[in-house]
């Protein structure tokens, strides 16, 4: 009893709410759901009638929530439990019964729940689909209104929504009968009818349903039904499907002509009467359809909304190809127009519309004389001076017009009209650059083209003007640039495509006016030789190239291998240009850094790392070569650390690329050591003496690498004695295991090796500086006296030296040195050719 009272409670405090909206209708099923469920698990075994009915409610009421929010699968086992209970109910009633009149009197109540859970469930079925069910539920239902004549209007309805659910589902078998049933029951008792216009609603679906079946099959049953339907409640629904009905049936003109006269005696809206004279055109019925026309014309000659009859009247001509007849037509309209009889507003815009798309069907067909005629009549509805953004683009496309027929003062004409109502648009602009390059006035369209650009960058201009979206801009640029290209005008196309990369969106797109740039640059270096600007402009087109590449790889379209396609093209190119500016240092490096940057969106194939370190090496021999020049000291420190930089990302590469391969004989390595020793040492950087350690262990270091390193340690601003000793010695030592020594270059080495030990000049010397000196020159009259190819200006300055020095040392008292040195000088004297006896 307590869960009872309990579950009783919540079915009243969910309607309560349901009522104050505070719970769903969801909400609302689960909680009846819940509540019924314990009514019925404390049901006994012999219940009184009172707990009978209110579970009889109850499981009505639970059902019919399932149903409604679109579960009626959960639905059917309350109905059941409704059915039973109703079946529990009669059996007690007729158990306390007395006589024949009682029993009838309960039978009558039973039997209108007993309608109410079969209508339930024949909503169920038909919501799950299954059609038998429901047949038999409404069936039972039907065969008891002549006990409950007031349900056939709810019965009726009921049908008829069956009907419009299967339509919708394209069941039209099943929405067929449904509708029958629905008019069917609907006939059955007048008093309680849904009415002549439910029921001719009815028949109008059902109509639809069999023409939408199967036409053909089913065209008498249509035609049938719409017959009905418009003589229960003539609509214009009605008259407009039979019309539909008789045209797909192939019915004659005259049978049309009946249907239409149908309804021409009564109110019918001007909407309406055109739909249906637009029916009959689009159906090929001119005579009924322009018949109808005229006679909806003088129906409704006092109407402000004639104007939509005669704009009818015109598209149809004009779909007929009777053009004659429809410009005869649109200058009445015009005269109609300055004579008091205006369109409305809106059929003043359509009409414009149909003009304007009959003169772009001619501009099409190339017809440009017939497309200004159309033009011409739309430009008659616009008074003198009116500023009109759609007058401006009248204006434009007469203009194009104009253009095509070489007629360039009226384009002119044109133009400066469309400039006077919408002067800032990009359109306008685009017809002023238009007659420009047809005038072959280059700084006019390079002018326009500039104002065209500028206007693309806006997102939108003001808030009355029209918005001109990115994509028109950047077609309207590209459009520029075909242009100017077809009259051989590169400037104009150059500056067209400038504006054009800095707008396009799509990849593909923007690496194709980029390709098309660089060609263009590059036809004008090699026409006019003007490096300085273009080389300007060829850099900002790479680095757009670049910029793209790094951001494309969002773009779903711009497929991998597109991108190392473009990649490729434009850092061969960038190669290739950074070659033809040999003359130009600091535009080739530009060029190699730039075909470095671009291969990085390439595969890392050897190729590619090949071009790589080279690009970086000859940037990093570029800024030495400048750094070398007379800069000032920032300057060349700016240029030696970015040497360095470039340097040492070529070294990673290098690293990686000799494991693809061999190199022995790929000079990489040694023009790394150099650059690197000659950027190090230049910039006193303090790591120098470690890099020229790893040098020394080298076991095939070469005499010239050693000799080159010796000539950069003592090149201004670095100084580096000692270094610049230990590679010449280092040298040195190198050709003395020669098998045959070079004597030139060995003189030379030694040349420059004594020059640094021994100092012109200085008399205070000390005996191991003399000594170390002393050893080189012993190593230099070996080599002479075994060798007749030592030069003899060295042997010469050998001799002078080695004097000098001896006559230094005199000077300071020093006789024993004195007499050593010049004795060593005069060991040279014999080996002298033809200048011995000058200094004997």
């Amino acid at each position: 009893t307590q869960v009872e009272e309990s579950a009783i409670s919540l079915w009243n405090w969910a309607v309560t709410k349901h009522t104050g909206s505070v719970v769903s209708d969801e909400q609302r099923a689960k909680l009846r759901f819940v509540a019924c469920r314990l009514v019925c698990l404390c049901e006994g075994s012999d219940p009184p009638e009172g707990t009978i009915r209110r579970q009889i409610l109850m499981s009505m009421k639970t059902g019919k929530g399932w149903i409604d929010i679109g579960k009626a699968d959960l639905a059917d086992g309350f109905l059941e439990i409704a059915m039973s209970s109703i079946e529990k109910l009669y059996a007690k009633l007729l158990k306390g019964s007395d006589g024949e009149t009682d029993i009838h009197v309960h039978k009558a109540d039973v039997e209108k729940n007993l309608f109410k859970v079969l209508s339930y469930q024949a909503e169920s079925a038909v919501a799950q689909g299954d059609f038998q069910k429901a047949v038999m539920c409404v069936q039972r239902c039907k065969d008891m209104l002549m006990k409950l004549p007031k349900e056939t209007c709810y019965l009726s309805i009921l049908c008829y929504n069956f009907g419009v659910e299967t339509y919708e589902w394209k069941r039209y078998e099943q929405s067929s009968f449904w509708l029958s049933q629905s008019y069917d029951i609907g006939k059955m008792d007048v008093k309680y009818s849904v009415g002549k216009e439910m029921q001719a609603k009815v028949l109008r679906l059902l109509a639809t349903a069999y023409f939408e079946w199967d036409c053909n099959l089913y065209l008498e049953k249509a035609l049938k039904a719409i017959s009905l339907a418009n003589q229960e409640n003539l609509h214009p629904a009605g008259c407009f499907l039979k019309i539909k009905i008789l045209l797909k049936s192939g019915a004659s003109d005259e049978d049309i002509n009946s249907a239409v006269a149908e309804f021409l005696h009564h109110e019918m809206s001007l909407d309406f009467c055109l739909n249906t004279a637009k029916l009959l055109l689009e159906h090929g019925r001119e005579s009924v359809g322009f018949d109808f026309l005229k006679s909806v014309a003088e129906r409704f000659e006092s109407s402000p909304d004639l104007g939509k009859i005669t704009l009818l009247h015109i598209e149809f001509l004009l779909q007929n190809k009777r053009e004659l007849l429809a410009k005869q037509k649109v200058e009445e309209i015009i005269i109609g127009h300055y004579t008091g009889k205006q369109l409305l507003p809106e059929a003043l815009n359509k009409l414009h519309i149909i003009l304007w798309d009959r003169a772009a069907k001619h501009y099409e067909a190339k017809s440009y004389s017939e497309a200004l005629h159309w033009y011409n009549y739309s430009v008659s509805f616009y008074t003198p001076g009116q500023i009109d953004q759609n007058l401006a683009k009248l204006q434009r496309n007469m203009a194009s017009c104009y253009l095509h027929l070489k007629q360039i003062d009226k384009a002119k004409e044109a133009v400066k009209e469309a400039e006077r109502c919408d002067p800032n648009s990009i359109f306008t602009k685009f017809s002023v650059y238009k007659i420009a390059v047809m005038e072959k006035d280059i700084d006019k369209a390079v002018e326009t083209v500039i104002e065209m650009g500028k206007l693309a960058e806006k997102s939108s201009q003001h808030e009355d003007k029209l918005r001109v979206d990115e994509t028109t801009g950047t077609n309207l640029l590209s459009l520029a640039a075909q242009i100017a290209l077809e009259n051989e005008q590169q400037v104009v196309a150059i500056k067209a495509l400038e504006y054009l990369s800095e707008h396009l969106q799509d990849c593909q797109q923007l690496f194709a006016a980029l390709k098309c740039l660089v060609r263009l640059m590059l036809s004008k270096v090699m026409a006019e030789n003007e490096e300085k600007s273009v080389t300007y402009g060829l850099n900002n087109t790479f680095s757009a190239a670049h910029k793209r590449l790094a951001g494309s790889f969002a773009e779903e379209k711009f497929t991998g291998d597109m991108r190392i396609l473009d990649a490729h093209w434009f850092r061969k190119v960038a190669w290739n240009l950074a070659v033809q500016f040999r003359d130009y240092p600091e535009k080739m490096r530009d060029f190699f850094l730039l075909s470095f940057k671009l291969s990085q969106f390439c595969p890392s194939d050897k190729a590619v790392l090949i071009a790589q370190k080279t690009c970086l090496l000859m940037a990093a021999a570029v800024d030495l070569e400048m750094g070398r020049q007379q800069v000032t000291p920032s300057k060349q420190t700016e240029l030696l650390t970015q040497a360095l930089q470039h340097l040492q990302v070529c070294r990673e590469i290098w690293k990686v690329l000799k494991l693809t391969g061999d190199f022995a004989k790929d000079p990489t390595e040694t023009l790394l050591l150099l650059y690197e020793f000659e950027a190090r040492s230049k910039l006193n950087d303090p790591t120098l003496h470690d890099l020229m350690e790893s040098v020394w262990e080298q076991p095939q270091i070469e005499v010239k690498t050693l000799e080159i390193i010796a000539s950069l340690a003592m090149e201004s601003p670095a100084r580096y004695p000692v270094l610049c000793k230990k590679a010449l010695k280092g040298a040195l030592n190198l050709h003395r295991k020669q098998t045959v020594i070079d004597a030139e270059k060995f003189s030379k080495c030694l040349h420059s090796l004594i020059n640094l030990s021994l100092p012109t000049g200085l008399t205070d010397l000390d005996a191991c500086v003399l000594q170390e000196a002393w050893d080189y020159f012993e190593d230099a009259l070996s080599v002479v006296s075994s060798t007749d190819a030592y030069p003899e200006m060295e042997i010469l300055w050998l001799m002078t030296r080695a004097w000098n020095t001896g006559i230094f040392q005199y000077t300071v008292g020093k006789y024993k040195e004195a007499e050593q040195w010049c004795g060593l000088g005069m060991r040279f004297l014999n080996h002298l050719g033809s200048l011995k006896k000058s200094y004997e």
